[in-house]
């Protein structure tokens, strides 16, 4: 180890947050973050860390890629015998946090998981490359495995029996859930650790309220 972790620091000077800087809409300035960690290049800036809660109250977190967006909800997918899925079945409260270290942001994210549409499962699905639908089809997400060996019998089973089809039919499974966004958190590192925090939340009238935080 070259450095004590103690002495591992970066002061944030990149830019700042303005409550002027803000759109009244969460979403909307979602959109705009998004769109600024894509054009740094940054990789994957969909990847986002999900914590869920078991049933006995033992917190997990886990990184999974953002794939859809709706009017205030993020869409990602998995399988529905994972253990995210079995914490979300008996807690369906979230929390999600993206961190883009190259443009000094993060947004962390609380709401409720509930299911997509079957349908939109499907849709998504089929528009996946095949060798990543065998994939879905061949891993018991979550479950103990003996050897990787299994996994790549089960694998090569699946194309042989499906060589000669385009795609294969939606595991029932496997498919999507939104998260219906409560509470939005925008980050700006800024220089002393004093970063900037804005915390959209909603009021009594289902409207979205913005407060700065202290860092």
């Amino acid at each position: 180890m070259k450095k004590p972790l103690s002495e591992l620091r970066k002061n944030y000077s990149l830019s700042h947050l303005l409550r002027e800087d803000l759109s009244d809409n969460p979403m909307k300035q979602f959109k705009l973050w998004l769109d600024d960690a894509m054009n740094a290049e940054i990789l994957e800036p969909n990847a986002m860390t999900l914590s869920t809660v078991s049933s006995e109250g033992n917190p997990s977190s886990r990184v999974v890629l953002l794939k859809g967006l709706k009017e205030n909800a993020l869409v990602f997918y998995t399988n529905y015998e994972s253990a995210k899925a079995q914490d979300i079945e008996s807690n369906p409260q979230v929390c999600v946090n993206f961190l883009w270290k190259v443009i000094q942001r993060q947004v962390r994210i609380e709401g409720i998981a509930k299911k997509t549409t079957r349908e939109e499962s499907e849709t998504y699905f089929q528009s996946r490359p095949k060798k990543s639908q065998i994939g879905a089809w061949a891993s018991a997400q979550s479950s103990i495995i003996s050897s990787r060996q299994i996994l790549e019998d089960k694998q090569k089973d699946l194309e042989i029996k499906y060589a000669n089809d385009s795609q294969l039919p939606l595991p029932p499974f496997w498919g999507g859930y939104e998260i219906e966004v409560k509470i939005w958190e925008f980050w700006q590192g800024r220089t002393s650790r004093l970063h900037d925090r804005f915390r959209y939340s909603l009021d009594a009238k289902n409207d979205w309220k913005i407060e700065r935080l202290n860092p």
